[in-house]
Parts: C-alpha cells; structure tokens; sequence
C-alpha cells in the first residue's frame, strides 16, 4: 500500500501515504467490528482513525487540492 501511494523513495509519511494506510486498517478493523458487536476498545480505536484520516484529508484539500482528488479517487472514498 505504501508503495502505492509515496512520493518518493523513502516516503513513508506524507499525507497521501497516512491515508492509505488509514484507510487499510478502517477496513480490517469495520470487519472485526461485524463480528465483534460489543468491542467498544476497537470501536473507540475505529473512531480515532476515522477522525485522523478526516483531519489529514482536510489538510491535502488546503495544500493541495489536485492531490487531495487523485487520492480520494484512487481510495474510492466519498462517494
């Protein structure tokens, strides 16, 4: 996934990799939740994601507004 999404070589940080890899662990952890029904530890956890991969959203739309379409174009997301 990362390699997917970096800038560069090295890149392991920029917004449109933290977005992937959010996005990744949003899905694995909405599974668990299907069957788990009453684990509130990871629904808290799924929550926290959801809002980091919101604010960092937010932030690609301010910087850079032809990124920010790539990524959510790419991920699928708001549809």
């Amino acid at each position: 996934m990362i390699a997917d999404f970096r800038q560069h070589e090295k890149d392991t940080g920029s917004p449109e990799v933290q977005i992937a890899v959010l996005t990744e662990r949003i899905k694995h952890l909405t599974e668990h939740l299907r069957e788990a029904k009453h684990d509130s530890a990871s629904r808290r956890g799924l929550l926290q994601m959801v809002g980091q991969r919101r604010r960092l959203l937010a932030y690609l739309h301010r910087k850079s507004p032809e990124r920010y379409q790539e990524v959510i174009g790419r991920l699928g997301l708001r549809r």
